[in-house]
Order: structure tokens, then C-alpha cells, then sequence
């Protein structure tokens, strides 16, 4: 039998777990001072996850922050977070609760294990014309259905980098779904990305809406155009993958941090391989290179079907099978192509 003392432990770690991530502030009741929590929340760390998740020489580059100070700021989060060993049993355990966000799509969302995965990134890669930024747009509203409808019961955050973001969109799948146009279009925070370090820049803001919000999707469509043409060449090639992996980083700490799912999309390439013989020649292969391979828990590839029919395969994951479906886009948004 459990004592006054544990039972109200427990009690209270299934709060925090209800509540979500631990806000930075909390780190006041440890003997941080406020002046240091501020500039914590001025660098980008809003919880005290994302703080225990920082490395030591990143929280030294916080002008004030010295390196006792790093050491004590470090400590007091590791207490409050524990980073240590678990059994599998937990884990399974927590990911048997884990929420799955629908598509739109039965059989998209079959081949996806349920839907989009929240804590890990999805990502979606094709040619043009074959889905991606439609599925983005149908993600954003469908997140906000109630759980037991296949929703996320949370608001969305939409980062453009093509500028193919139209709402109106947004409001023929809420009508679809049966939701209120105009509470969609409020529950969904937009920004367009004008380059390479201010679409890196987005994510400390993002990071600061999610701790004031109950966000449960994060859509970066796409992550790869800005690089593309902000770096050139193989001169800039490690440039480039350097700062890719950041970015990328940093999304997987906000989906470790908040637990929402994020979706990138991704542009593809021609494959330069002559050599792969002449059935070969028309593969395209996904931009960002093994960084992004590596970063991307789940990769869909996109192919053109017939009329408004499009193919998904499932092109790398840690658990699911590799296979295929089809589904199709409608004027309501990804469906099934029986819908139409």
C-alpha cells in the first residue's frame, strides 16, 4: 500500500503528464533566479524539457550565462526531467498512447499505422502535382477534431517556404468535417519563411506559442526549397547540411518536447546515376541527403496515379512495413479514391 507521501508523488506526476511540458519558470522554485529564467526564454527555451535537452556549451553562449551557472541550470532541470534508463515495458506502454493524427484518408491512414504519428516527424516527399502540400492542408484541419474522432483535440502551426498556403482550402475540409469554418481558420497560426535562417528563427517562436497554447501538429512545407537556393553548389554543400540538421534538430526536440507530430514535405531530384542502366533513369531521389534521411522518422513517398489518384509507399520507417496504397485529392481535401 502506497503512503500519503507516494500516493501524492504519484498524483502529481500524472498531472505534469496531463499538463504537458513543465514551463521554465518552474526552475524559480529551484533557486534560478528570474533575471536567468528570462534570458532562457529570450534564447528559445520556454520549458524546462527544452532546457534539459540543451547542451552545456549552447546555454554558455547566453550572454550572462557562465559556465557554474550552466552547471547548476543543468542540474536542477535533470532533476525535475529525468533522462535516464526505463524499461521497455514503459515505453511500450506509452506508446500504446499515443495519439495518431488521420489524413483524411482510411487508406492513407492505414499504411501510416493509424495516421501521423505524434512525437516523431513525418515526411512526404514527390515531384510536383503529386499531394503534398494538399495533405498538409487537410492535416492542419483534421488535428482539431476530438481524439476519438482521429483528431488531435489542438491547434496547428503552418510554416510556408513556397508561399502555396491558401485558407480557403482550410475551409472546404472543415466543411467536409463539419467544423466551423472561422474557429479553423483561428486555430491555425501561419508564418511564411523568406530564407534559410529565418525559417530556423520560426521555431523559437513556435517554441513560444506551444508553451502558451495546446498545439498537437507542426507542418514545414517545404523544408528543403529555401536551401536549395540559398545554398549553391558543393562549395556550400556542408554549409548547407550543417544548418539543415539544426533545423531538423530542433524539430524532433519540439516534438520530443511538446509531443506534437510534425510533417515536413520535401522536394526530390533527378537522379544523376548514369550507370543505374535505362529503367533506372526516371527515379527521383529525395533532396537533403542522409542528413534528412536520418532525421525523418517516417518517409512517404508520393507518386501521380490516374486523374486525381495519387500513390503512397512507404519509403523508410522504424516499425512499419513496406508497402503501398492509393489515395486521391478531392475538392474536400485527401480522401479515398472510392469517395469520388
Amino acid at each position: 500500500m502506497d503512503s500519503p507521501s507516494q500516493a501524492s508523488q504519484n498524483e502529481e506526476g500524472q498531472e505534469s503528464h496531463i499538463a504537458g511540458p513543465l514551463l521554465v519558470d518552474k526552475l524559480a522554485e529551484a533557486g534560478i533566479t528570474p533575471q536567468d529564467i528570462k534570458k532562457l526564454t529570450e534564447f528559445g527555451l520556454h520549458t524546462v524539457e527544452a532546457v534539459a535537452y540543451t547542451p552545456k556549451k549552447a546555454l554558455m553562449t547566453i550572454k550572462g550565462i557562465s559556465e557554474q551557472k550552466a552547471d547548476k541550470i543543468l542540474a536542477e532541470a535533470l532533476k525535475i526531467i529525468p533522462l535516464g534508463f526505463q524499461s521497455a515495458t514503459e515505453v511500450h506502454a506509452r506508446r500504446a498512447e499515443l495519439v495518431h493524427i488521420t489524413s483524411g484518408s482510411k487508406n492513407l491512414d492505414a499504411l501510416l499505422g493509424g495516421g501521423i504519428e505524434t512525437g516523431a516527424i513525418t515526411e512526404f516527399f514527390g515531384e510536383f502535382r503529386t499531394g503534398k502540400s494538399q495533405i498538409c492542408h487537410t492535416l492542419a484541419v483534421t488535428c482539431q477534431l476530438p481524439v476519438d474522432m482521429g483528431g488531435g483535440e489542438g491547434k496547428c502551426l503552418y510554416i510556408d517556404t513556397e508561399g502555396t498556403f491558401r485558407p480557403i482550402r482550410l475551409l472546404a475540409v472543415a466543411e467536409r468535417l463539419g467544423l466551423n469554418g472561422e474557429e479553423v481558420l483561428d486555430n491555425v497560426a501561419y508564418a511564411r519563411a523568406y530564407n534559410a535562417d529565418h525559417q530556423n528563427q520560426l521555431l523559437t517562436a513556435a517554441s513560444a506559442l506551444m508553451s502558451e497554447s495546446r498545439f498537437c501538429l507542426l507542418i514545414v512545407d517545404s523544408a528543403t526549397a529555401l536551401y536549395r537556393t540559398d545554398y549553391s553548389g558543393r562549395g556550400e554543400l556542408s554549409a548547407r547540411q550543417a544548418h539543415l540538421g539544426k533545423f531538423l534538430r530542433t524539430l524532433q526536440r519540439l516534438a520530443d518536447e511538446f509531443g506534437i507530430a510534425v510533417v515536413i514535405t520535401n522536394q526530390v531530384m533527378s537522379n544523376p546515376d548514369a550507370s543505374a542502366g535505362p529503367y533506372m533513369a526516371n527515379e527521383k531521389k529525395p533532396v537533403g541527403g542522409n542528413i534528412l534521411a536520418h532525421a525523418s522518422t517516417t518517409r512517404v513517398q508520393l507518386k501521380k496515379g490516374r486523374g486525381a489518384n495519387r500513390q503512397a509507399k512507404i519509403y523508410d520507417s522504424p516499425c512499419l512495413p513496406e508497402s503501398e496504397t492509393q489515395f486521391a485529392i478531392l475538392s474536400s481535401g485527401i480522401g479515398d479514391p472510392e469517395e469520388e
